[in-house]
């Protein structure tokens, strides 16, 4: 109840309010102090061509008027660029052997990872960490470099290790 008794007040007459709001006079800069007037006219007076700053130069708009850019070829810097985010684009489609059903994730922003490509960059950074250095890494995902470094020293993927029970037997006879 009060909640609609306070947006009835706020309404109460809006238009009219924002009519007269409109309508005032609207605030002036501050007055030049008169020592500064006389330096002011004089730098205007020195430097006429000052004042061509705020006039539009005809000669320069029909110039620009005449200009029509048709390219078809692609830059090298950007054809470049364009190769690597094809690349990126297809590494960031998650393509993985491992069946994660609880981790159904496609689409990826960048600057994030999902569970599967962070198990995915420990256990590569883990087997060969000359190839998978943090700047590639950083460079691949689209991360922070401190980021990665932080990823990579605080976090270490579990290494599973499934014995035959022989091996087990054997190993306990001996461990005791």
């Amino acid at each position: 109840m009060g909640a609609r008794l306070a947006r009835a007040m706020r309404n109460f007459n809006l238009e009219n309010r924002a009519h007269v709001e409109i309508g005032k006079q609207k605030p002036s800069s501050a007055p030049r102090h008169p020592s500064s007037m006389a330096l002011i006219e004089q730098q205007l007076s020195n430097h006429p061509e000052t004042n061509e700053v705020h006039n539009k130069n005809e000669e320069l708009l029909s110039l620009l008027k005449d200009i029509y850019v048709d390219s078809k070829e692609i830059p090298a810097k950007k054809r470049a660029t364009s190769e690597t985010s094809k690349q990126l684009q297809e590494h960031r489609l998650l393509k993985s052997n491992l069946d994660y059903e609880l981790f159904n994730i496609t689409k990826v922003p960048k600057g994030k990872l999902s569970i599967v490509e962070a198990l995915t960059i420990l256990n590569n950074h883990k087997l060969k960490p000359d190839l998978w250095t943090a700047d590639k890494i950083a460079e691949d995902y689209c991360l922070e470099l401190k980021d990665v470094k932080g990823l990579l020293e605080f976090f270490k993927p579990f290494e599973i290790k499934v014995l035959p029970p022989k091996q087990i037997n054997k190993e306990l006879l001996t461990a005791s």
